[in-house]
């Protein structure tokens, strides 16, 4: 499969669980989404679970990219630039933040989605506790991983709220206090 035919069938998911949660994902409605024949994603795919399964990993390469460090800058501006990003106007659509709980709830419709949404949450938390880290250098490795946590649920709760509202005042205080906890 071409990786554009591949880019499609997955985007096409992730459209269609934005919109209508997994009961609107069907092999048949993801190949009409994606502008593909229903055999190359029975081909690519062998069913559902595995199609949003791999949904799912690409939002986790997205999350993970998130915390990516950049080497071109100092430590704690490497952490302040990836605490700022969850509040990038790109993931503060109604679309995005739709898919968001939808992905979430998956955790709850499976124990493949569950396994999959533990294991990134962990990953991403892993990756901003190691920025805190490289930043707050005198801190323990438990420090770290307890404030990336809070960090975590703060940004979950950010995307929440700009779900319900978007409250711009709201998001820039969250993004300020989870500076505070990462590099107080």
């Amino acid at each position: 499969m071409s990786t554009d035919s591949a880019g499609r069938i997955l985007d096409a998911v992730l459209t269609l669980l934005s919109r209508h949660g997994i009961g609107g994902v069907s092999m048949r409605a993801v190949a009409k989404e994606a502008g593909v024949a229903l055999g190359l994603v029975n081909y690519h795919y062998d069913d559902k679970t595995s199609l949003i399964c791999a949904a799912l990993r690409r939002i986790e390469d997205q999350d993970i990219a998130l915390v990516e460090p950049d080497p071109s800058l100092p430590p704690a501006e490497r952490l302040r630039v990836a605490l700022r990003r969850v509040a990038d106007p790109e993931f503060l659509t109604t679309e995005y933040l739709s898919l968001r709980l939808q992905l979430w709830s998956l955790a709850q419709a499976g124990e493949e989605f569950e396994r999959i949404n533990t294991e990134a949450q962990g990953r991403y938390r892993a990756g901003l506790a190691r920025l805190i880290r490289a930043a707050r250098p005198e801190l323990s490795r438990y420090e770290c991983a307890k404030r990336a946590a809070d960090v975590d649920v703060i940004q979950n709760g950010m995307w929440l709220t700009a779900l319900l509202g978007l409250d711009r005042a709201s998001l820039r205080r969250a993004v300020a206090l989870c500076e505070d906890i990462a590099l107080s």
